[in-house]
């Protein structure tokens, strides 16, 4: 079978996934453990949007960063004798380092009467829960516990013992972000929220849903699919809604339903010291007071853990047409999806592949495929309003040289139409089955995508390793994966500068270093020069007013030369 191979490197961490089904299987192990190593893992299935599942890279950007055991209102401090900043901007190191201290026995004795037997201190649980399942970030700590509360109640009582005794909180959901979001630095207590995964609330008339952080998207739409309700953002498979707010991400879909920004209503969420609070009402729109929830959306753990979700739902739509479409250079297709856009037709998914990426297909799959860049289009409503839409967009496409137009209605044709976007990531590794990769993640003005894309490709094409292109053409983001030997210097090096490369192109265009996958530990030396130290500063003030001991998830968002 083709894909043979794939289900191999799959099967070698398959444990990982058993992990989460475990609720009183622990041991008592205390001994701490500086270990690190590779872990690779997919979880999980797509019920409803079944390709998209598979879309999740695998990593970014790199770098180290340690922080004092004491904290100020400053993290800046210089041990590198070149003047680069360890963590900051301009750094390009590897290891994430911290400091460590032992967690005191009384906090111990708490978490074990907070949850009893859902803690652990078993070595093998806290590496697992210290090494991102879909990244090759690494930390030189892992946590020192990992508990499972099954409660909002028991978070709280969690997180305020371990503020009274000043050790990290690193929140812990599906374990799919690729930038180090949930690397233990420091040690201290890793909260799994996986057990809380329940719907607590279904308003079918208002189309929301109120959910636990801990339930998967994929889980969600399982749920909901007998409603004719779906829940439209689709990220990589494990992701769960949780971290999804975290890390404020999107998918393909995001160009017709927006990002987790737009659906979600309100929140529930523990801060630094226990208290609860609750972001607003299900309202679906307020005028009412600071907007706590777009706050908390994006802050990678740093403020405070997520307990209840409230989120926005949409129809499943009645009908939807699958196209796909050739064209000579990648400017072409990128041109094609901008037009597409600005022509006002409303699209549902605009997805770009370059001829490498679709030889990678052809090569892991024993297709014959064109090798030439390549776009899909997803249109849904109704099945006169989707085929209208179609010939609009074959007609954009013969206007900008595109070829072997094709679309599809039937579920089995749209399902092998969208076969080659489905298995885009795995295929990379048919082409360097030993490698890793390196996935860039930058996000420009939709007028920028062609120019950006077709200089990126100058420099990826010159390079010495393997570099493959996707995008979420229809809102400006494309995603890079440079496959590389994470044992090669010179290889990491290599990835670490067409990395650079891309996200200096597209801040020099007003666009952004992460249009999906957060900042965590990859990408915060690059938040200055995107957003300017004052901006940095006011993130700073914030997390002091409500993390003033600095345990949760320290490390990651805001880098550590900031000061005032």
């Amino acid at each position: 079978m083709a894909f043979s191979w794939w289900f191999s490197r799959i099967r070698s961490s398959s444990r990982t996934i058993f992990t989460h089904l475990r609720t009183s299987q622990f041991q008592s192990y205390t001994n701490p453990s500086t270990a690190v190593s590779e872990v690779f893992s997919s979880k999980g299935r797509n019920p409803y949007l079944w390709w998209s599942s598979y879309l999740i890279p695998i990593s970014a950007a790199s770098l180290m960063l340690q922080f004092q055991p004491n904290y100020s209102f400053s993290d800046a401090f210089n041990p590198n004798p070149r003047g680069v900043g360890v963590g900051g901007k301009g750094s390009t190191e590897f290891v994430v380092k911290g400091s460590h201290k032992n967690v005191p026995q009384e906090l111990i004795n708490d978490l074990k009467a907070i949850c009893g037997e859902n803690m652990s201190m078993d070595y093998d649980e806290r590496f697992l829960h210290g090494k991102p399942q879909n990244s090759f970030h690494k930390a030189v700590n892992i946590p020192d516990i990992v508990i499972f509360p099954r409660s909002e109640e028991e978070v709280s009582l969690i997180v305020n013992s371990c503020n009274k005794h000043k050790v990290p909180i690193v929140p812990y959901g599906g374990a799919t972000s690729i930038e180090g979001h949930t690397l233990s630095p420091h040690g201290g207590v890793c909260i799994d929220l996986s057990l809380m995964k329940n719907v607590k609330a279904l308003h079918i008339r208002d189309m929301d849903v109120v959910v636990e952080p801990g339930i998967g998207w994929m889980e969600l739409n399982e749920y909901l699919e007998p409603y004719g309700l779906f829940f439209p953002l689709d990220p990589g498979p494990g992701a769960t809604i949780g971290g999804m707010c975290a890390t404020r991400c999107s998918g393909s879909l995001a160009v017709r339903y927006g990002t987790m920004r737009e659906n979600v209503i309100s929140l529930k969420v523990v801060l630094a010291n226990g208290d609860v609070v609750k972001t607003g009402n299900r309202a679906r729109k307020s005028a009412a007071g600071y907007d706590l929830t777009r706050l908390v959306i994006g802050s990678e753990g740093t403020l405070g853990v997520i307990t209840e979700v409230t989120l926005r739902l949409q129809k499943i739509p009645q009908y939807s047409v699958a196209a796909r479409c050739n064209f000579p250079s990648i400017k072409d297709a990128a041109d094609v999806a901008i037009a597409t856009m600005l022509s006002g037709i409303q699209v549902s998914r605009v997805e770009l592949m370059d001829e490498v990426q679709v030889r990678a297909i052809n090569i892991a799959n024993g297709s014959n495929l064109p090798e030439t860049p390549t776009l899909l289009f997803e249109f849904v409503g109704t099945e006169a309003y989707s085929r209208e839409q179609t010939m609009l967009v074959q007609k954009i496409a013969s206007e900008h040289n595109g070829s072997d137009f094709i679309f599809a209605e039937e579920p089995e044709a749209k399902k092998e139409l969208w076969k080659m976007r489905k298995e885009a990531l795995w295929a990379c590794f048919a082409m360097e089955p030993s490698f890793e990769a390196m996935t860039t993640d930058v996000c420009v003005p939709l007028s920028q995508l062609a120019e950006l894309i077709s200089k990126s490709k100058e420099v990826l094409d010159a390079s010495p390793l393997t570099c493959t292109v996707v995008a979420h053409a229809g809102d400006g983001n494309f995603h890079t994966l440079i496959l590389f030997d994470p044992n090669n210097e010179e290889h990491r090096q290599e990835a670490e500068r067409l990395n650079h490369f891309m996200v200096q192109a597209a801040l020099s265009m007003e666009g952004t270093c992460t249009g999906e996958h957060g900042v965590g530990t990859g990408k915060m030396k690059y938040l200055e020069q995107e957003l300017g130290i004052e901006n940095l500063r006011t993130m700073k003030r914030i997390k002091l007013a409500l993390d003033p001991n600095n345990i949760m998830n320290p490390g990651k968002l805001i880098p550590p030369h900031v000061c005032f």
